[in-house]
Formats: C-alpha cells, structure tokens, sequence
C-alpha cells in the first residue's frame, strides 16, 4: 500500500473550512477503504487482501477527511521498528492510505491530513516517519526525502554465467509450500533486519503479504513458488518467485520473476541465485526492488546484459530531529552543528549539535554557530546512510558554512551497507 494523494485536478467547491478530521472509527473502515480505493483509480481488490489490510491498518492511527457525510480523504501510519546505522530498531511511524478524492484536491485536505498525522506523531514520541510514494514530488513539501531506492533488473540468463563461491555446493535445495514455509522464511528475515538499515521488524501479519495471490495480477505467470536453502539441517535462506512459460518458433523463452531472496550467508544466497538462473525453459531473471548492493551482481559474468534500473523507495523524515540522529550511530566520528530548516514542523527548526561515533550519539539544541544548513527533508535523505550529505551539498541542498564540516560529516552519516526497504506498506 503505497500514499499517492495530491491537492490537484480538482472541480469541487469544498474548502477546508467544511472538512473535518476524525479518528476512524472501525464501523467506517469499508468507507474509508472503498475511498482510498477510488483515489487509486477505483481498481478493486481481491477480498483476500482487502481482509488483509483490514487486519493491518490500525483504525486508531487512521485519519478520514469528512466533508459533511461524505468521506474524502485518508490516511493511516502503522507502528514500525526500523533498522537505522548502527542495528538499532527505531520506533517508525510507517505512513501509508494516503489518498483524497479527486473532487476535492487543491482545497488543502492533503496538507490537513498531513499536519494533523506529524502532530499526532509528535504526541506519540516516534522520532521518525517513513513512507513508499506513488507520486514522488508530493511529500518533499512536507519534510520527507528518498532515503532508500531499489534496484530493477532483466537478467539474460540464456548468456550470462554465474561464478558462485566454492562452498555453494554445500548448500541443499528444496521445494517448499509458500505457506507452509511461511513460518521459517520469517525466522530468517528476522535474523536479517540488524544487519541493514532500511529493514522493518515485521509484526504479527505482515508475512502474510509476501504470500498474497492475486491472479489477475500474474500476467499469466505461475502461482507463487519456494525454494529453501539449508546447511546442516538448517534453513539458511528462501526465494519466493513465480515463472511465466513463452514459446516462440525457435522454443522457450520463459521469465522467473523473483519476489523474495534472504539468506543468512555469502554460500547460501549465491546457490539461491543460481538455483534461479538455471531453472529450466527460461531465459530471462526478473529482479524489483533489490538492495543497491546486491550481491549477484558480483557474480555474473556480463552485468550490461543484467539491464540495471534505479528507482526511489523509502522517503524518510524526522519527527523529532534530536531523538531520530541520537537513535543511530556514526562509522566515523562526528562533532557538527546543523542548522535545521523545517518550515512544517517547526519544532524542529533551528541549531543542533550532533556528536557521535560508532558507539553512540549526543544531539541537541545549541547557540553555537553552524556548520552545515539544510532542510529536515535533506536530512531525512541522508539518515539511512544511503544518500550522501555530499552528494546533497554539491547539489546545493546542503550549505557548508565551516570548512571541512561537509566531507566530515559525510563519512560519519554513511552506512557499509546500502539502505534497503524489502516490500512496500
């Protein structure tokens, strides 16, 4: 579930001044979801899944715009833990079922929506907030920035080879019910989510996203299929994918479509990838959404024939810019004060001084002169460690107002690992 509200394209003549804000309550819940629906184009959905949100959205974090009778505007925000630099688990409010109805945009119910949801947040004591966009130029007025992207790729397997490490071999592979290897695949992504920043610890439910099937929406491919991986009677990995068959006069030239990979080491994980490029009448690995520093891409031997794309995923920001930088650690020392624009939560705005290290980190307010200035929006970007503050300054988004500060700073804010969001919310 992905927020996609805009304040455009609307003919309405509703104000804000005629709309309400109110907690939903959970009589309305089919309302507010057939509402959310409409601002996503109206597509209905399998009554599995909407069962499933139903069961995920908390309708105490759950806002409706009320114009009169008529509800117009949604959003939600889950309870998350997010790994952030350093292991920790941060409380995260994980925005999300964000929408307004297309008669009444550009009358200020997004910004209502959204103001209303950062105060609540605030009261909560959630230092961070966090969300996937279907329309990225929407929420970076309202202080969230790309913190995470995902890396897309079609993978010539009929012509790249794959050069696996030595004790792959070691590595049993087997079949396994999507569903009733849901339990074990979950125990292994859980032993996962300290080691990356960007990792959600799933709560009770949330497995079940990665099992959905949806039929009108495989595009003739395959029920959902899984592969464990095992060492020593132990399960150290999984893959979920499914395969669509094509024929052409000269024979197959089927497609695997991944949609899950973990494993809990180095061997594990390269037999799960050739495991899917070998797999039979196929010529063509679908990847979406995979961390920037994929291992695979070590491994094969022609990465131009991989057809690498990039794309945004996590857009982060701080509710409390204090709490959120004292929350994670630096690789490298750092000793900064930052001036913090934040023009939406104004709490926020004004000097910081952060010193931390890979131990831990201080951050508070200070009447010392700045450093660095920047925008909580440039800030949310680099909290993950995926996106430079460097690569921010030589954009302009980041002023250095002491020599040396950026490049410091930098280093210290980054991450060995690339940030990584594995399924959307």
């Amino acid at each position: 579930m992905t927020t996609g509200a805009t304040d455009s394209g609307t003919t309405g003549r509703t104000t804000l001044s005629t709309t309400e804000l109110r907690v939903l309550d959970q009589d309305d819940w089919d309302i507010w979801y057939d509402t959310l629906l409409l601002s996503f184009g109206g597509v209905a959905e399998s009554a599995e899944e909407r069962e499933l949100w139903r069961g995920l959205i908390p309708c105490e974090r759950a806002l409706g715009a009320w114009d009169g009778t008529e509800l117009v505007g949604t959003a939600g925000a889950y309870g998350f833990r997010l790994t952030v630099p350093g292991g920790a688990s941060v409380p995260t409010a994980g925005v999300t079922t964000v929408g307004v109805r297309s008669t009444h945009r550009r009358r200020g119910v997004l910004t209502s929506l959204m103001r209303r949801q950062l105060d609540d947040l605030r009261e909560l004591g959630e230092p961070l907030a966090a969300l996937t966009a279907s329309e990225p130029d929407i929420y970076g007025r309202f202080g969230y920035g790309v913190a995470t992207f995902g890396l897309h790729a079609e993978i010539d397997t009929a012509r790249i080879r794959l050069s696996v490490p030595a004790d792959a071999d070691e590595v049993r592979l087997r079949y396994d019910d999507p569903l009733a290897g849901l339990e074990v695949c979950e125990a292994v992504y859980a032993r996962t989510v300290p080691g990356r920043p960007g990792l959600l610890a799933r709560q009770t439910g949330w497995e079940r996203l990665g099992v959905l099937e949806a039929a009108a929406e495989r595009d003739g491919a395959s029920r959902l299929q899984c592969v464990l991986a095992e060492r020593d009677g132990e399960v150290t990995g999984y893959a979920r994918f499914r395969v669509r068959p094509e024929w052409t006069d000269s024979g197959h030239n089927g497609q695997v479509q991944l949609q899950d990979l973990t494993a809990l080491d180095p061997a594990s994980e390269a037999a799960l990838w050739r495991f899917l490029f070998g797999i039979d009448l196929t010529s063509t690995l679908k990847v979406r959404g995979r961390p920037l520093d994929d291992a695979w891409q070590h491994l094969v031997s022609d990465i131009r024939r991989c057809q690498l794309r990039v794309r945004d995923s996590l857009y982060v920001r701080p509710v409390d810019v204090g709490g959120a930088l004292e929350a994670r650690t630096y690789q490298a020392p750092v000793d900064v004060v930052l001036d913090v624009e934040d023009a939406f939560c104004p709490w926020n705005s004004g000097r910081w001084r952060l010193s931390g290290d890979a131990k831990g980190a201080v951050c508070a307010r200070t009447t010392d002169p700045a450093d660095l200035a920047l925008s909580v929006r440039e800030l949310g970007a680099a909290y993950l460690g995926g996106v430079s503050l460097a690569s921010l300054g030589a954009a302009g988004r980041v002023r250095e107002l002491r020599e040396g500060a950026l490049s410091e700073a930098a280093v210290g804010f980054g991450s060995p690992v690339a940030p990584w969001l594995p399924h959307g919310f």
